[in-house]
């Protein structure tokens, strides 16, 4: 009489490629091409998956793009975080976060542009679950910049009569902006007297 092992061996191959990685290159496809720009081969390549693996790993191009984007926003609000780290001073960090924009909109990197921006302008205004992504980011973003301008202001670092989530308005658009402008225009000495400009006229 034979008998029967109670575990089961796992049905399928086991999958064989790093996802963080292909995620990491799909990434790099959409934002230098756009959601619609993107073909499916184009990820294949990218990627190097099957079509089977990505479709097993991912469910389709549009669930592979919304990881992607999902990446792109963690990084972002990481660096964020660590620029206006409370622990630090708070008009220091602010400075150095729109030195992190300026830097982000010249050159090379500002005609790439911003993949939050770009995916916006193309798809948030039909793609719920784009726009629920887009919306949290910059939601995020605004806070901390208030919170910061909040705690410059305590510092005596900002103008008494500056309201920090207004300014954190401000530099949010005009941040954001930047990016939009620097896509044919990635001119850093203008971006910097721009944020240098803002910034000075709020601190004392």
């Amino acid at each position: 009489m034979n008998v029967q092992t109670s575990q089961r061996q796992p049905r399928g191959r086991p999958r064989e490629f790093d996802i963080d990685a292909a995620v990491e290159r799909a990434m790099g496809v959409f934002w230098s091409s756009g959601y619609h720009g993107t073909s499916l081969p184009d990820l294949l390549e990218a990627t190097e998956l099957s079509r089977g693996s990505l479709y097993a790993a991912f469910g389709d191009k549009h669930g592979l793009f919304l990881r992607a984007l999902d990446r792109y926003i963690d990084e972002a609000l990481a660096r964020l975080e660590t620029e206006l780290d409370p622990r630090n001073d708070a008009m220091t960090g602010l400075r150095a976060c729109m030195a992190g924009y300026v830097e982000r909109t010249s050159g090379t990197a500002g005609k790439r542009g911003c993949l939050v921006v770009a995916t916006a302008m193309e798809l948030a205004a039909h793609d719920p679950e784009v726009n629920k992504r887009v919306g949290r980011f910059f939601r995020v973003m605004e806070s901390k910049l208030t919170g910061a301008l909040s705690r410059a202001q305590a510092e005596g670092r900002l103008t008494v009569d500056a309201d920090p989530a207004s300014v954190a308005r401000l530099l949010l658009c005009t941040v954001e902006g930047m990016r939009v402008v620097a896509k044919t225009d990635p001119d850093r000495a203008a971006s910097q007297a721009m944020v240098t400009t803002l910034l000075d006229r709020f601190a004392r």
